[in-house]
């Protein structure tokens, strides 16, 4: 490898398949089975060093430049066909294995793909599961489908083994069409593998009569339906003259006085770093660090239905390859990804991420009344997003860049909701009937974005701020409308919650640099969404699991390598180890430190039966916007161009 990437790029091919064969090299004659393979970010420090060097225009081909290294997830499968979960590092350089370390039973690989042909495989070949089938007298045209989920939680008496398990459903093949919706005919039955011997070791029963009762759904999938189409609907063009955004270097845009690198990995999806605003820094890196997806149906097993769905499989294993015109509109910039193969290839996997610009209504505006004349600038934003498909979901997110110099990080769920059996005629306190014999569980959606912010240099101070009322006073108050804006800065790490009621939010301050005008820190302020936290009782296997769900922000310490919210093992995970709450445990010094920032929020999903047979989007965002950082309002520069290709109707309304 004779040029050496930029330090904050993803692995390219050829260095994938160096890590690869670096590891086989490290276990000559051994069977390997390989599960991931991605960069392992360098140090912070010797990335800024980089950086600093970079932005001042100083870096030239001798410059030296962090050691690029790959960490390589794979399985040593001894002779009696176990495996052994183990993670090495290698020196993309030296090309050889530099660090290796055998992971204890008590954590769990995340899933991939293989496994998921290994568990449709084991229902195949199981005489159990067949016979359980049978049993439910399927009408002649269904077919069974396996939908494979994590296992949640593990029983006491399932010890350290590795378990996998599924969702059953039926598919009706009269239609002849591949994509009738199984989900409307769900089985009441569960079935568990044991993935090191691939075998279904029993089958749980559902907590539903659904033996021998008739299957009465209905062909919703939206491939299918032949309800007609809304009329009206014209394509929309944007852009017309092009895009403002440019790429170089193979992963640095531009675009409106922004500039950041993009890079995929196969844990997190798409990652944001050293973003940068005409010229000064803002976040060193921005992510989606984890999730949850617990459900509230107390009936055993449903106990042990809750995802992880960053950490339990990984992103790679979920990712659509984006649609022109379809996923994203106007002029695109895609972003491709490397994934892994079993045997440890590099897959070139197209169209992971895409860059587009978009409209988003009025920028600013005012109005002279007394001359008449008003002044209107359009907002635009530069979005960079990907897609996952999960089962039944899937989730959108979006890192959105303005011109004021505010960023939005949303999350957007749609998908089909995830059913059970019930029994006709019945209800539940669990659910909503969705669909003749499909209960859609209650069940939580909630997301955590890692911040790791840079406001003006790495060391940041973190201040609680709430507005609070003050009693009337014939001294300080004697209107009885003043009120007192109250900033506490964080000290130590911490969770902490929103208080809506008291209009809470955080700024993220460089204490060190004043704003010439106001001479407050220059900071960038969050206002963490106030939306409902973990719902499981604080002694619960699910709650224990997903510590950082109890808090709406935490503060800690940076520290290399620390990026996952919910732990770096979540698969069959008892508790969240060294997740966000471990490391707010630290009681690290924050004032004036390399602080990160998590962000928790989410959606808690009481189906309804307008969620049938596809939901559409809910969404949910974060802002973090410029406070006191600029000494003006930072679109006061956007031209008010009209829009050429905006024309007046004759009337108020079209004809439909």
């Amino acid at each position: 490898m004779t040029q050496i990437p930029h330090p904050l790029s993803a692995l390219t091919v050829a260095e994938s398949d160096a890590a690869r064969d670096a590891v086989l090299a490290a276990h000559e004659g051994a069977v390997l089975k390989f599960r991931l393979i991605f960069l392992l970010e360098p140090p912070k420090a010797e990335v800024i060093a980089f950086l600093d060097l970079e932005h001042a225009g100083k870096v030239t081909a001798e410059t030296p430049r962090p050691i690029r290294t790959a960490q390589v997830h794979y399985d040593v499968i001894g002779g009696d066909n176990a495996a052994v979960y183990q993670e090495s590092v290698v020196d993309l350089s030296s090309e050889k294995v530099v660090d290796t370390k055998i992971v204890a039973k008590v954590h769990q690989a995340s899933l991939v793909l293989f496994e998921f042909d290994d568990l449709v495989n084991a229902c195949k070949e199981s005489p159990l599961f067949q016979e359980k089938i049978a049993a439910l007298e399927l009408p002649k045209d269904f077919e069974v489908v396996v939908e494979p989920w994590p296992y949640g939680a593990p029983e006491v008496a399932d010890g350290d083994t590795r378990l996998f398990q599924a969702l059953i459903f039926a598919r009706d093949t009269s239609s002849g069409n591949p994509d009738s919706n199984f989900y409307a005919f769900p089985l009441p039955l569960i079935p568990v593998m044991d993935a090191a011997t691939k075998k279904i070791i029993r089958i749980d029963d559902l907590a539903t009569g659904g033996k021998g009762d008739p299957l009465k759904g209905k062909h919703t999938s939206p491939l299918c339906l032949s309800t007609a189409k809304r009329q009206n609907m014209f394509q929309s063009s944007w852009l017309p003259e092009g895009p403002s955004f440019a790429v170089t270097d193979g992963n640095l845009i531009q675009w409106q006085k922004w500039s950041m690198r993009v890079t995929f990995n196969p844990r997190e999806g798409a990652v944001v770093h050293d973003i940068r605003f005409d010229g000064r820094s803002v976040l060193y890196r921005l992510s989606m660090s984890d999730m949850t997806v617990p459900y509230a149906d107390p009936r055993p097993p449903f106990h042990r239905k809750q995802a992880f769905d960053f950490g339990d499989g990984g992103l790679g294993n979920a990712v659509n390859n984006l649609t022109l015109g379809c996923d994203c509109l106007g002029v695109i910039k895609y972003f491709d990804g490397v994934l892994t193969g079993a045997d440890g290839s590099a897959n070139e996997t197209k169209n992971v991420i895409c860059l587009h610009e978009q409209d988003a209504g009025i920028n600013w505006k005012h109005t002279n009344w007394r001359t008449g004349r008003a002044v209107v600038t359009r907002r635009r934003e530069l979005v960079i997003q990907f897609i996952i498909t999960l089962a039944n979901y899937e989730y959108i997110f979006n890192y959105k860049f303005d011109q004021a110099a505010g960023i939005t990080v949303e999350a957007r769920a749609t998908g089909i909701v995830s059913v059970v059996n019930i029994d006709p005629g019945k209800t539940s306190p669990w659910g909503n009937i969705v669909s003749s014999g499909a209960l859609a569980q209650n069940h939580q959606h909630i997301f955590c974005v890692r911040i790791d912010p840079a406001i003006d240099g790495q060391q940041n101070t973190v201040v609680q701020e709430e507005s609070l009322p003050v009693r009337m006073d014939k001294r300080t108050n004697p209107n009885g409308n003043y009120y007192e804006v109250r900033q506490t800065p964080i000290t130590t790490s911490v969770g902490l919650d929103a208080v809506p009621q008291n209009h809470r939010v955080f700024k993220i301050q460089n204490t060190n640099k004043l704003n010439p005008i106001s001479g407050k820190p220059v900071g960038y302020k969050i206002a963490p969404p106030a939306t409902q936290l973990l719902l499981a009782d604080p002694n619960s296997i699910q709650a224990k699991r997903a510590l950082f769900a109890q808090h709406h922000l935490w503060v800690t310490k940076f520290k290399d390598d620390e990026l996952y919210a919910g732990g770096r093992y979540t698969l069959m995970s008892k508790n969240e180890v060294d997740g966000v709450s471990d490391a707010a445990d630290r009681n690290d010094d924050v004032l004036n430190e390399d602080v990160v920032v998590w962000s928790v929020f989410g959606l808690t999903h009481n189906p309804r039966i307008e969620d049938w047979p596809v939901m559409p989007v809910e969404i949910m965002q974060l802002n973090i916007t410029p406070s006191d950082f600029f000494t003006r309002n930072p679109a006061i520069d956007v031209p008010s161009d009209k829009d050429v290709g905006s024309k007046p109707t004759e009337g108020c309304c079209s004809k439909l």
